[in-house]
């Protein structure tokens, strides 16, 4: 649901009547993963996508029943061997979908919170999770509680029970995970909560003010990485030249690097194929647990930086790490046909895709490994 919170804020504001469908359960192949929403006002207006197609035509006649009558609804779909038109998923896969009015208090904090980390720096962002009783007593299905820093808001309405949902929401948040978890409140009614950790967007480090640079922040803003550009010359780095980044520094590559916070999702793009700036970096990052450390520049320029990385100290193991010249074999010329290219090496790295085309493969699609990392 944090994909259209920003939307769903607004229609809180405006006093809209409208409900979420929310992917609870996922088994096989799918196109959209857990917590993908779908939201349907009063008055027939869709956002989101819970399938990306397959079964939204039947997920907008659920929610118009739970706008009807109120009630929340859970519902399975999946692969229709027998009918190909029918309601299904022709991927193969199996989802189940839940779908409530958004009236409970905590979810609307929870949707507040995630928009308003959002706007504000990524390493004090707060992070917040959603937990709903999507299975078990009816009285209790559709019962919502948000967790976010210290504190949690709304109720199941049982005390004994919200204590066991906000320490294990507390326990997933901590962890980033989605999902179901089966809960017991009295010792032996189970209620099944489905769980979203909402927490603060991937960062972006780009380092170097130059053309390709924006294509790149725009491209790594469209897959919801909080960008940063950083270059030491500030004729170059200002917001104008760089409207798609979240926000702009001036410093020296490594000296920004050496002071901000990252983690195990941060991916780091190096633009400026000049020595004097990419070797410090490049050192720097490659000795980070980060998720992705690409550098752009020909083969002799790599060649080149490769021998100052070793002579500054950079191990053989650190030095496989990184990913140069930068981006897939795609043929890219312009800007924005390199971002596409370095797009498409992060999310291959990142999800332990091959790079070749889906058509001379075989098994699945979707791919949820990070593949080892690659030998020199």
């Amino acid at each position: 649901m944090k994909d259209i919170a920003a939307q769903l804020v607004e229609w809180v504001a405006a006093g809209e009547r409208f409900a979420v469908a929310s992917v609870v359960a996922v088994r096989g192949s799918t196109p959209r993963e857990l917590g993908a929403a779908m939201a349907v006002r009063a008055d027939g207006v869709v956002i989101g996508s819970v399938s990306g197609g397959c079964v939204e035509g039947a997920v907008y006649q659920l929610a118009q029943e739970v706008l009807a009558d109120g009630q929340p609804r859970r519902e399975s779909f999946g692969y229709s061997a027998e009918d190909a038109f029918a309601v299904g998923l022709s991927c193969g896969g199996e989802l189940d979908v839940f779908v409530q009015l958004v009236e409970a208090p905590a979810i609307v904090t929870a949707l507040r919170v995630a928009v308003a980390a959002e706007h504000v720096a990524a390493e004090a962002g707060e992070q917040v999770a959603l937990a709903r009783v999507v299975g078990g007593p009816a009285e209790l299905v559709g019962r919502a509680l948000a967790v976010f820093g210290a504190h949690d808001s709304g109720s199941t309405g049982l005390p004994e029970l919200d204590s066991v949902v906000v320490a294990e929401t507390r326990a997933m948040l901590e962890q980033g995970l989605t999902g179901l978890r089966t809960v017991c409140h009295d010792g032996t009614t189970e209620c099944v909560v489905f769980v979203e950790s909402w927490v603060t967007a991937p960062r972006m480090l780009v380092f170097g003010a130059i053309d390709y640079a924006a294509a790149v922040a725009a491209m790594g803003r469209f897959l919801g990485y909080r960008v940063t550009v950083c270059d030491a010359r500030p004729v170059f780095a200002t917001p104008v030249r760089f409207p798609q980044a979240h926000e702009v520094v001036v410093e020296w590559p490594h000296k920004y690097l050496a002071r901000t916070g990252t983690d195990e999702r941060t991916v780091v793009c190096v633009l400026t194929h000049d020595a004097k700036f990419d070797v410090p970096v490049l050192a720097e990052a490659l000795r980070r647990p980060l998720a992705y450390v690409g550098a752009l520049g020909s083969r002799r320029t790599h060649a080149d930086r490769v021998r100052r990385l070793r002579e500054a100290g950079v191990t053989e193991t650190e030095l496989a790490r990184l990913h140069a010249p930068i981006g897939l074999d795609l043929g890219a010329r312009t800007a924005e046909e390199t971002a596409v290219s370095i797009a498409a090496e992060i999310i291959a790295t990142r999800r332990g895709g091959s790079g070749t085309p889906l058509a001379t493969t075989e098994g699945p699609i979707h791919h949820d490994r990070v593949p080892a990392a690659r030998t020199p």
